[in-house]
């Protein structure tokens, strides 16, 4: 009765009356007050009198509440989707919104994208499988936008950014937008700001849902569709950019680049290949931020590489670990043009670790030697130089590929360098942090207990320089906490077995801290006094313990 008499008899009134306000309100009555399942069945009907109203009646707003309401219908329960395909609501309803658009040629931009953000909405929750039906509808929005010389309406942008995220909410995958032939192309309508909008939303979801990326293709369709954030556009004013913004993006950036992975090392060779050509063109402000994740992803094909047996034949040939070691020194020296040339550094240190892991001696000499060039002729700043020192010499410390020869000339590098360092206490601790390159606690580890001796007396001997040169300057000692931390340095060895660290020698360094405390009693050093006494407690505690550690400490007088 309703699709036969009722329907067709209130529209032929409404269509009638001319009125242009009574027929928005007459038709959004028939929309809210008559059943789903209704619409559904006469949908043509109803669609059929919407290019007959008035010019002036506002089409979209009823036809995006039509579309609401049926997607909601079709969200409440799985049963009623086979009527929708039934009577193929998604052709119809995208005929009518054609139709529409077509008929109202001064239809503002804002107007086209609400109804193509309706029908997509509807088409996510009537055929979530059909993705040809989503990127029809983009295709649409395209065409339209095309038409539009420069989108300038901040609504018509929102829309846009409502279009593009819906996908992005239903699948929880950017996988699956990716492969949406129309995304990027509605993405190019957008200014730049709501372009790298809509990056940060497209990386926040493969974050929240951990999607992996693991295909080259793919990772060159998310770079194109992130490209506002990986280098400057044209057009756009680069010093308007807020600094924490800034940051911000560049952080999700370079965390977006541990999301594309691949077990098969080919494929992840020319996905490292793909991001290296998108974020090399990103200018000295984006590097320093994109470059440490690149060359840990390049690390982690490394490792791919050494955990695969047998010998790497046929196309697997280019990816040799030597090979790889090229790829790496290539994208470290992009830092030079930032320059950054601390984290040129610590990178250099962490890819001569991973060529100590493969067994290459030349490579990872040569990434030891290309870290001494940065700290020699970059590395200018005092702090800069202290950290950069002990860096190095933690490195050196856990290399075992390294023959005598190339071992003991970089040994003999970082041991001259850290006794040229500015300030006296800077230069005893790098010093005497050297001892530990001369006793390694491997099984094959070296353990040469002069040279060991030899640092921690050069380290007194600069102590005992700080020491003078406090007394001259200020008229009272300097800082007695250096002398201590000597003594424990001599502990630890004199536990190791280092012959050459006697118990004598632990007990005149003993001796000469407490006298130097007792002469500069003005000014006590609360912490200095603290760490004392809890490196004599430890003493006296090996000495409780018995045994053969008991022993050796037992010729300790505290």
């Amino acid at each position: 009765m309703y699709k036969e008499t009722v329907l067709p008899r209130v529209l032929e009134q409404v269509v009638n009356c001319k009125d242009d306000l009574a027929q928005y309100y007459l038709m959004d009555c028939i929309i809210q007050v008559f059943p789903d399942e209704y619409h559904l069945q006469t949908l043509e009907t109803l669609l059929g009198a919407c290019p007959q109203l008035q010019p002036t009646v506002d089409v979209k707003t009823v036809l995006s509440r039509l579309m609401d309401r049926l997607s909601n219908y079709a969200a409440s329960s799985a049963d009623v989707l086979p009527e929708f395909l039934q009577v193929e609501a998604f052709s119809k309803l995208s005929n009518a919104i054609g139709k529409v658009i077509e008929a109202q040629l001064d239809m503002p931009a804002v107007g086209a994208i609400t109804l193509y953000v309706s029908l997509l909405t509807f088409t996510l929750r009537v055929h979530p499988d059909r993705l040809d039906h989503v990127d029809q509808v983009l295709g649409a929005c395209v065409k339209k936008l095309s038409n539009i010389p420069k989108l300038e309406d901040s609504r018509a942008m929102k829309q846009v950014v409502a279009l593009l995220s819906a996908p992005l909410e239903k699948y929880n995958d950017i996988v699956t937008a990716l492969t949406l032939s129309n995304y990027p192309r509605v993405m190019d309508h957008l200014d730049i700001g709501t372009n790298k909008l809509m990056a940060m939303v497209i990386i926040q979801s493969i974050m929240k849902n951990n999607s992996c990326i693991s295909t080259a293709d793919k990772v060159e369709v998310l770079f194109e569709l992130i490209k506002g954030l990986i280098k400057d556009i044209d057009g756009a004013d680069v010093d308007e950019l807020d600094e924490e913004d800034f940051k911000e993006e560049q952080n999700s950036v370079a965390r977006l680049i541990h999301m594309l992975y691949n077990d098969e090392p080919e494929e992840m060779l020319k996905i490292i290949c793909i991001v290296r050509k998108h974020t090399m063109v990103g200018g000295p402000k984006r590097l320093p931020f994109t470059v440490s994740s690149l060359v840990f992803s390049a690390l982690r094909l490394l490792r791919q590489l050494q955990g695969q047996e047998g010998d790497i034949v046929g196309e697997e040939a280019s990816m040799t670990p030597n090979k790889n070691f090229q790829l790496l020194t290539q994208i470290i020296e992009s830092l030079s043009a930032v320059p950054s040339p601390e984290l040129a550094l610590r990178l250099y240190l962490q890819c001569a670790e991973a060529a100590n892991g493969c067994d290459i001696e030349h490579v990872a000499y040569e990434f030891f030697t290309q870290a001494f060039v940065l700290y020699e002729e970059e590395i200018a700043d005092s702090k800069a130089q202290v950290t950069a020192i002990h860096l190095i010499i933690g490195t050196l410390q856990r290399m075992n590929v390294f023959g005598v020869e190339n071992r003991d000339t970089l040994t003999h590098k970082a041991t001259g360098y850290s006794a040229r360092l500015l300030k006296k206490a800077d230069q005893c601790r790098a010093v005497y942090a050297c001892s530990h390159l001369f006793w390694v606690d491997d099984q094959d580890g070296i353990k040469d207990g002069e040279r060991v001796l030899l640092c921690l007396k050069r380290a007194l001997r600069i102590a005992n320089a700080a020491q003078q040169m406090a007394n001259v300057a200020r008229g009272s000692g300097g800082p007695v906490s250096l002398f201590v931390e000597i003594l424990n340095k001599y502990i630890y060895f004199f536990e190791k077995g280092n012959k050459q660290i006697t118990s004598s020698a632990i007990q005149g360094l003993i001796e000469l801290i407490n006298t130097e405390m007792q002469s500069d009693s003005t000014n006590p050093d609360s912490v200095a006094d603290a760490f004392l006494a809890s490196t004599l407690r430890y003493i006296q505690f090996q000495k409780q313990k018995g045994g053969v550690m008991g022993e050796k400490f037992e010729s300790i007088k505290l």
